[in-house]
């Protein structure tokens, strides 16, 4: 186990840069620093949703996602590092299938919405796909494994079946894009 963190500010951040798992220093506005702290921002939605009423299998599920997130955030905060496995993507595409089976095929676009705890799963899911994009442009500038920008892809189309299913859990329903409503 790493050092335990005594002291919260350190004042070594305060010229622009911040320290990154290996030791070295980068500015804060970096592509890595943008990258692992949005993987952060989307860890901590993930989070808003554990906070509502979720079914316990979804909150088992997310709790553990919650556990990887927080190892590839450290993934890509340590350049070389590695987290963030192919079966960890596998076993988010087993939960994705699982849970996708048992919702109606959809034939409408859906917007976010059908409760509190199905709207936080689409703030979720939007802040990990912006995740995505943050470790894509790092890849463009750095070495980022595969694994992890897929283990992010995956992460998102997940929490888009969970919104769905959290919105039926919740009886609020899904809310359809009624693209019928501009005619006439």
């Amino acid at each position: 186990m790493g050092n335990r963190l005594s002291r919260i500010y350190t004042k070594t951040g305060d010229d622009g840069t911040t320290g990154l798992g290996d030791g070295s220093r980068v500015a804060k506005d970096s592509a890595r620093v943008a990258a692992y702290g949005t993987v952060d921002e989307a860890n901590s939605c993930i989070g808003l949703v554990l906070a509502s009423d979720v079914p316990d299998e979804v909150r088992t599920l997310l709790t553990t996602v919650q556990h990887q997130m927080f190892d590839l955030g450290g993934e890509l905060c340590i350049p070389g590092h590695a987290a963030i496995f192919d079966a960890d993507v596998e076993r988010l595409e087993q939960h994705l299938d699982a849970f996708n089976e048992a919702l109606p095929p959809l034939k409408d676009f859906i917007l976010p919405g059908g409760g509190e705890a199905a709207a936080r799963c689409h703030i979720a899911r939007t802040v990990v796909r912006r995740a995505e994009r943050e470790a894509v442009s790092l890849a463009r500038l750095e070495t980022v494994r595969p694994e992890a920008i897929r283990y992010l892809n995956r992460l998102s189309d997940l929490l888009f079946v969970l919104a769905r299913v959290l919105a039926r859990a919740s009886g609020h329903g899904e809310v359809l894009w009624q693209h019928e409503r501009r005619k006439g």
